[in-house]
């Protein structure tokens, strides 16, 4: 007897728009990335050096595609079941938790499985070149693929039954599987030839990542090992815990589909103005913005759509923003002193290194999530006709909805800034080289907002516009560090340094003189492109608001 959910998954699946866009754009994709190392002359080396390299690069290419391709779908499918209603009613059918469960999860790995199969024009012509063994290169590629796409499905169905908004839902499963991906890297990269507690978890973490186990498969050697050479087993111990993550995460979203998934305990909540004098005076020391606090009114020179966007929206309230910055202050600060233990592993560049990473991936996961819907949550609520309906004009409803914006990444952009300032106490050398980081930060912070804000306008739904937002953010900050991390092995430098130009970590990095980014240029290069992305989106946002806003 066949399974009803998998059925309705597939047709839902297969007769949106983003199939479609994806069916068409994935193999021109693939197809571009090989012919940018296809030889040019007419002749193949008959080592197959060139073939490996041509291949790398295609494994790369179609790794990060499903990483950035797969994670949505599983990532709205239960919690957009729980928002229109159909939740419940899927719950009160014979079908039971299990069949619905394995129904959807099956219906987006068909999804992957038409993916890797759009790719297989790529593969043999990869494979045409020679050097290349169908079982040992091709099947282990394949194999890892399909692993890939069962744990990010696994993971996302089960954040998508924790989550209670389709955003919320994709902005978690992107940052979790960002961690997992391309963070788990990190400790290893810092740690490695050392000893220790450190390194040995440092060497176990990276094999979370599947770029760490396609690096190995392909024999290009351990990801950014600096030429160290290890014995460790990358895609034996991917493998287990990519089987083992997507068994825990289905038995445990299992156990949630039942009708408790519906009973959440409500506070009947507390207003602080209504407290005693004495415990309103603790929590004026204790918050620095109380939550439980009435708001005020708004002044009449400040934007009420800023205040509105402040008070309304479900992320990047003021004083959940001011807690993450105060932790992320903490953090740099604490990085920073490192340094003073004057070990070389700890060095100041290195420190300076790890908190860039984090304020571009702060970023990265936070402004998408909120920039992105400024425009298509208004379109798809219809508020943006009410809003039309104020003496308020549109250029002041699209800055109101800026500022709230800046206002939020600026406070983030300030978290680290701190520990900059201790590394330049520290080493007062170092001042320009932390001057000219943090100004290509400043250009990354005005990239995202807008790029996010411009993308997000194209769509008439929050779904959409945040996830080609996050989409087009990761792709641009992820895939060059890591042909980056492939450097001289199968890229080369010229091939390294033009993907560079486009991250937007690249350049502070460099500007840092981080080892490994010291053979770069990316400055002023980097502040072009960013500089021309963020006026080309600004115009984007501005021609679609103005488009949006005319008499229907």
């Amino acid at each position: 007897m066949g399974n009803p959910v998998l059925g309705r998954e597939l047709l839902s699946l297969f007769r949106s728009r983003r199939m479609a866009l994806i069916q068409c754009l994935l193999p021109v994709g693939l197809g571009l990335l090989i012919l940018l190392r296809w030889p040019s002359e007419g002749r193949v080396a008959l080592s197959g050096s060139r073939s490996q390299e041509v291949f790398r690069l295609f494994a790369l290419g179609l790794l990060s595609a499903m990483l950035l391709l797969v994670p949505v779908f599983p990532a709205i499918s239960i919690v957009k079941e729980k928002i229109r209603g159909t939740l419940g009613l899927l719950l009160n059918t014979p079908l039971g938790p299990l069949k619905i469960y394995f129904g959807k999860l099956l219906a987006i790995l068909g999804l992957a499985a038409v993916v890797l199969l759009l790719s297989l024009p790529a593969a043999g012509a990869c494979y045409a070149m020679g050097g290349l063994s169908l079982q040992q290169d091709l099947g282990r590629l394949y194999l890892l693929l399909g692993l890939v796409a069962l744990q990010c499905t696994a993971l996302g169905l089960l954040v998508s039954s924790y989550s209670s908004s389709i955003d919320g839902a994709i902005r978690t499963t992107y940052g979790i599987q960002l961690g997992l991906s391309v963070l788990a890297l990190g400790p290893h990269y810092f740690f490695q030839g050392t000893e220790g507690l450190l390194a040995t978890l440092g060497d176990w973490l990276r094999c979370c990542s599947p770029f760490a186990a396609l690096f190995s498969v392909l024999g290009a050697g351990d990801l950014g090992s600096e030429g160290m050479l290890t014995l460790t087993d990358v895609p034996g111990r991917y493998m287990l815990f990519a089987i083992g993550m997507a068994v825990v995460c289905g038995v445990w979203t299992i156990a949630r589909l039942n009708h408790r998934l519906f009973d959440r305990s409500r506070s009947a909540g507390m207003i602080a103005d209504e407290l005693p004098a004495s415990l309103r005076i603790f929590r004026r020391l204790f918050f620095i913005v109380d939550p439980n606090r009435r708001s005020k009114g708004i002044p009449p020179l400040v934007n009420p759509v800023m205040v509105k966007e402040f008070r309304c929206r479900r992320f990047g309230r003021l004083h959940w923003l001011l807690r993450l910055v105060a932790v992320m202050a903490v953090l740099s600060l604490g990085l920073a002193f490192a340094t003073t233990v004057g070990s070389e592993g700890w060095s100041v560049e290195r420190i300076g290194a790890i908190m860039i990473i984090l304020q571009v991936a702060l970023f990265v996961l936070i402004t998408p999530s909120i920039a992105a819907a400024l425009i298509s949550s208004e379109r798809e609520s219809g508020g943006w006709q009410l809003l039309q309906s104020t003496p308020m004009s549109t250029a002041r409803i699209v800055w109101g909805k800026l500022l709230s914006v800046i206002l939020t990444v600026a406070l983030v952009f300030c978290a680290t800034l701190p520990g900059y300032f201790v590394m330049v106490w520290i080493a007062p050398d170092l001042r320009p080289q932390v001057e000219r980081a943090i100004v290509c930060l400043a250009f990354t912070a005005v990239f995202t907002m807008l790029v996010s804000a411009g993308i997000g306008s194209l769509f008439s739904r929050t779904t959409a516009s945040t996830a080609v937002a996050y989409v087009v953010l990761l792709l641009v900050s992820i895939v060059p560090l890591l042909i980056w991390l492939g450097r001289d092995a199968p890229f080369g430098q010229k091939t390294v340094e033009r993907a560079l130009l486009i991250n937007p970590a690249a350049a502070a990095l460099s500007a840092l003189r981080t080892p490994g980014f010291t053979d770069y240029d990316l400055i002023p290069g980097n502040w072009w492109f960013l500089s021309l992305a963020a006026l080309a989106s600004l115009v984007l946002l501005l021609v679609q608001t103005w488009r949006i806003s005319r008499p229907q």
